[in-house]
């Protein structure tokens, strides 16, 4: 497995501007980017959808395994491994964190997207 670099790793938890996009049905064509949150827990990037299980694209996410990210001057292609466990304590403080005093944390580290929580790990070597 191809992991992130500690450069690429700063660049993803430092800026909001992060879209992702599963695959399509056919496995190959990227689906409309979504702009999503995202953070970094140690050398691992995840991310939760604010509707939890039933978010379209985690559908995609889940069911195609594979996709694009572009985040902070990086594009790469990716993969989605759903996540569980003891790391979403430390996966809800880094988004309390990142996104101290946004209306919209509360649900992002509610039950109904920690258990919709992935993890995100580049395929390839990413671009930067």
């Amino acid at each position: 497995m191809t992991s992130w670099t500690a450069e690429q790793l700063e660049q993803i938890g430092s800026t909001d501007d992060f879209h992702i996009s599963p695959y399509r049905d056919d496995g190959t064509t990227p689906g409309t980017p979504t702009r999503i949150w995202a953070v970094v827990v140690d050398i691992d990037v995840y991310v939760r959808p604010y509707n939890g299980t039933t978010s379209r694209w985690r559908h995609s996410a889940m069911k195609q395994g594979a996709g694009w990210i572009s985040a902070g001057g990086i594009d790469a292609e990716v993969s989605f491994t759903l996540t569980d466990g003891e790391i979403n304590d430390r996966i809800d403080a880094a988004y309390a964190k990142k996104y101290a005093g946004s209306p919209y944390l509360p649900p992002m580290i509610s039950t109904r997207t920690r258990t919709a929580t992935m993890r995100v790990d580049p395929r390839k070597v990413p671009t930067l």
